[in-house]
């Protein structure tokens, strides 16, 4: 999967995915792909005049700054240049990938999703559906939001939210997709079933996850369930299924 992210601050996706199990996902291997190919576009570079103007005052007046449509349309569409011609490149923040990919060469048209308290609330199912498509370009929005004109111009595909709350940017929901999506990726959790038997998953009817234990056996008074050192594998599902909720 190819993602691309437009933002004002690509330095705050340094950490998150240079770590763990993102950071290996967007690793080379092998035979010379990644599962993960995320990319990094500061939207500043394609703001207006000599100062590289990206937002300005809202008609009707109102507290606060909106991102302008002629900046953001531009930077989607020279985006989505890109990655029609490049398929994959290297990758930011130092991490290499192959110059070309024959699974992402043919990539056409991008899933545009933008970030925002009224968007559709993230949902695993909602997850696991992106998870299926090959590109995605994430818009991050800042101060009081894009110009409505970008989503009624049909440059934006989908708005979503992680939550009935406010943040100060589009990075950190954007955090958050690619972390939740990553996940889906066959080979990105090394074990299939990792992804297919947790928490709102399809497997466990979109419940919660069931509680888990390891050593030691007891801990301060607390026992492990004995059902889970029984070895009957029938009996832990049943306890499994009836402890998912």
């Amino acid at each position: 999967m190819r993602i691309d992210v437009i933002t004002l601050f690509p330095g705050m996706f340094t950490g998150p995915l240079t770590e763990s199990i993102l950071q290996r996902a967007r690793e080379t291997r092998s035979d010379g792909t990644s599962l993960l190919d995320v990319h990094f576009h500061d939207l500043r570079q394609f703001g207006t005049g000599t100062y590289k103007q990206v937002d300005d005052r809202p008609y009707g007046g109102g507290a606060g700054m909106v991102l302008r449509a002629d900046v953001v349309v531009k930077a989607i569409e020279k985006v989505t240049e890109e990655g029609r011609t490049e398929g994959i490149r290297d990758s930011d923040f130092g991490i290499r990938t192959s110059k070309l990919n024959t699974q992402h060469s043919k990539l056409k048209t991008p899933h545009r999703i933008y970030f925002s308290p009224r968007g559709k609330r993230l949902t695993q199912a909602n997850v696991e559906k992106t998870a299926k498509r090959d590109w995605l370009i994430l818009l991050c929005g800042h101060y009081e939001g894009i110009d409505q004109r970008i989503i009624d111009g049909g440059w934006i595909d989908e708005e979503i939210s992680i939550g009935d709350y406010v943040l100060t940017g589009g990075e950190l929901p954007a955090m958050v997709l690619i972390d939740a999506v990553a996940r889906q990726i066959p080979g990105v959790l090394g074990k299939e079933e990792s992804a297919q038997e947790e928490s709102f998953s399809a497997s466990l009817g979109r419940k919660k996850e069931y509680p888990h234990y390891t050593r030691p056996e007891e801990f301060r008074g607390m026992r492990v369930p004995d059902v889970l050192l029984s070895g009957h594998h029938k009996e832990i599902e049943k306890w499994r299924k009836e402890m998912s909720g």
